[in-house]
């Protein structure tokens, strides 16, 4: 097979070497190579990407990730105080990503004890221990409901609750931890994100120094950091071409085991049962394909009656109709017929093809009518002459349009979102690519990744029959 690939593309034109004309030819494959490849290859790639360098606009094609620290907005008596706290691991920096089942594998509270001062006490509200204690704390004390509800009342009821009033007998650090859940000034909640740690000379002294960068664009000629051993400076505007940064690549892998496991979309996601529709979809919808379009061809091919070329222009001119037209007329045949919510009202209205049947009539004109005619005289019934003789003829069109089919309806969103938009319970692969998508929250990193494993199928129907397409299509008259 190699050899075989080495000597194709070292064919040349020329005798004594290759001439311009090879020169052209490499071209124009390589060029074309990279069109139909370079996005399949963005998408592979950008799916083991995790959601933070996807929300940061990472536009490397490997996922590299950045040696990180957390950027830490703490509220107390001396106003809004900005600090860096380096070498945490993954975990906290990701805090918020993770689900409850990841969460329960860490123990926050053993590991905050390591830390004192602001840094105790942004890490605290990060990892939502502020919370859990202010309330702990609420009950035990006894204190009115309205303490606990406070944060969510208006100012009126705010007014009659009288916190103040409530939480000062209390140490220095219950007040402090009340304050912070209660929003009552100077404190409320401490802020934390995460940057990447960069390093480069300072434009003042022009030592080497650490700084701090939400997002790291290295294509533009200047960046603009922080300096991590003083924050209340202003952000320093550092060359691009000196700046260092440490990374390692770390492919997230979570982006497709959590979505399979169903750790990830919406509650009610289901990445096996969305396979398994749209395979009972393919499947059985290429089946009703065939045999509508193929026995639509043969009447179109070796019947004469009268209006005949009439039906032949009439699908043909279906062709000419886009898709977004039909889609009311689509809407309002799956809810009259009781087929809205269920996998036959993706079925039904796609089952027959323009293009299917005008494939296929093509190939089925080439067989000689003599056959059809002889088989007549030996008493065989139409359905006979069709299931074993033109049907068996014209396989190498019909596996055309089966393949074709296969691809259609796996990659089908259009019907799907007409027919069960509404039923969560027959939605397919390309229907479930939208649980990913929320109102407040874009879980992209998933989204990437499902649609690669959607990719799969479709691409090793296309990679080991595209032969029997190439050779369908040429006998059946396209041109």
């Amino acid at each position: 097979m190699m050899k075989q690939a080495f000597k194709f593309l070292s064919l040349t034109q020329g005798k004594n070497g290759p001439n311009y004309l090879d020169f052209l030819a490499y071209a124009y494959l390589f060029i074309s190579f990279l069109i139909i490849f370079l996005p399949v290859i963005w998408l592979a790639t950008n799916s083991l990407k995790s959601q933070f360098l996807i929300q940061s606009l990472d536009t490397r094609i490997l996922p590299f990730e950045y040696k990180k620290l957390g950027r830490a907005t703490v509220y107390d008596e001396n106003g809004k105080q900005i600090i860096y706290i380096k070498n945490l691991p993954k975990w906290v920096l990701n805090w918020k990503e993770l689900d409850k089942k990841e969460r329960a594998n860490f123990d926050k509270y053993k590991f905050i004890k390591k830390f004192e001062g602001l840094e105790f006490y942004a890490l605290r509200t990060h990892l939502g221990i502020s919370n859990e204690l202010s309330a702990k704390l609420i009950k035990n004390k006894n204190y009115p409901e309205c303490v606990l509800k406070y944060p969510t009342l208006f100012e009126i009821k705010k007014a009659e609750c009288k916190v103040s009033s409530i939480i000062k007998n209390l140490n220095y650090e219950e007040k402090r931890l009340i304050s912070e859940y209660l929003e009552i000034k100077p404190f409320k909640p401490n802020g934390f994100s995460s940057q990447i740690l960069i390093s480069a000379p300072d434009p003042d002294s022009g030592e080497i120094k650490e700084f701090a960068v939400s997002r790291l664009n290295l294509s533009k000629p200047t960046i603009r950091a922080k300096l991590i051993e003083n924050p209340s400076l202003p952000m320093s505007k550092l060359a691009t071409n000196k700046v260092s940064v440490e990374k390692s690549f770390s492919p997230s892998w979570s982006n497709y085991t959590d979505p399979l496991l169903g750790n990830a979309g919406e509650d009610d996601f289901n990445a096996i049962r969305c396979f398994n529709n749209t395979v009972f979809v393919t499947i059985v919808g290429t089946i009703i394909t065939v045999l509508i379009n193929s026995m639509a061809a043969f009447a179109l091919s070796k019947y004469k009656f009268n209006g005949q070329i009439f039906f032949l222009v009439l699908i043909l001119a279906t062709l000419m109709v886009p898709a977004s037209v039909l889609m009311v007329g689509i809407f309002k045949m799956v809810n009259t017929t009781g087929m809205a919510g269920n996998l036959w009202g993706v079925l039904i209205p796609a089952c027959a093809t323009p293009a299917g049947v005008f494939m296929v009539r093509q190939y089925m004109l080439t067989i000689p009518d003599e056959l059809l005619d002889a088989a007549r005289m030996d008493a065989a019934s139409e359905w006979r002459i069709f299931w074993r003789i033109v049907f068996p003829l014209s396989l190498p069109a019909i596996a055309v349009l089966g393949i074709l089919s296969i691809l259609w309806k796996w990659n089908d969103l259009i019907h799907p979102m007409i027919a069960v938009s509404t039923s969560k319970e027959a939605y397919t692969v390309q229907m479930c690519l939208l649980s990913f998508s929320g109102e407040y929250e874009e879980e992209e990193h998933y989204r990437l990744a499902m649609t690669v494993l959607s990719l799969i199928p479709t691409t090793l129907v296309f990679v080991f029959l595209q032969r029997y397409i190439t050779t369908g299509i040429a006998n059946s008259g396209i041109k």
